[in-house]
């Protein structure tokens, strides 16, 4: 199944247009958060508030299938 990670906030919308193929939810779930430590690395100390940004994995249909905070995955 083909899944979307949009990174999304009260003002803000960050939307994947690719998306990644994936067994299930769960190899979902594992993805995005590499994808989350990947991203954090990357932006390093540029961004140290992620209050109000989320990630939502979705499907091809426009679905959200999981959603994370940003905040619930610092530690």
């Amino acid at each position: 199944m083909r899944c979307f990670f949009h990174l999304v906030s009260n003002h803000d919308e960050i939307v994947d247009d690719t998306g990644i193929e994936v067994d299930n939810l769960e190899n979902a779930k594992a993805q995005a958060l590499l994808a989350i430590d990947e991203l954090r690395k990357e932006l390093g100390e540029e961004v140290q508030d992620w209050s109000g940004w989320r990630l939502d994995i979705v499907c091809p249909l426009g679905t959200v299938l999981y959603t994370t905070r940003l905040t619930e995955t610092l530690h």
